[in-house]
């Protein structure tokens, strides 16, 4: 279904605002479909989100602060996050060895059968229609690259 049509909005501004406000929805659209999907495995997006991430570091510690600017929700509170994954066994904090003052975090053997128990559902989600091949996608995302760049670009300039 068109924007136009699942918001009932029939006049834009110009064809940015459309594809600024279709990104916008459908953003909301798939965090809704991932957090139901995740839901059954009692996690939330930011934390899936934290276990994706120390899972990409393979084994190497993470401080919270890398875990802050990685994740794609700036305004979740990653410590408190980190504690919630503690609680559930997915993560384990480790010393620092440089720092003894420091603890860094590492995904557990628990987390990471989690994961793999959520990608081949993700992965099938992202085979459900062949119409929108890997070539869409590609296409999609460079757009969306250049779309993020020209929106931090007009931010920059209403701060300055």
């Amino acid at each position: 279904m068109a924007i136009d049509e699942e918001i009932q909005q029939t006049k834009w501004e110009s064809f940015r605002q459309k594809a600024m406000v279709n990104t916008m929805f459908t953003s909301r659209v798939l965090e809704a479909a991932s957090a139901a999907m995740l839901k059954e495995h009692h996690l939330t997006l930011p934390q899936y989100n934290i276990l994706r991430i120390l899972r990409g570091r393979k084994g190497d510690p993470s401080t919270v602060k890398l875990l802050t600017e990685r994740m794609l929700d700036k305004s979740s509170n990653a410590s408190r996050l980190v504690d919630t994954l503690l609680e559930k066994g997915l993560v384990q904090r480790v010393p620092c060895p440089n720092d003894r003052r420091a603890v860094e975090v590492t995904i557990t053997a628990a987390g990471l059968e989690v994961l793999s128990g959520i990608d081949p559902k993700l992965s099938a989600r992202d085979r459900t229609d062949p119409s929108f091949t890997e070539a869409d996608a590609e296409t999609l995302s460079d757009l969306l690259d250049r779309f993020r760049a020209v929106v931090r670009s007009e931010i920059e300039t209403l701060t300055l």
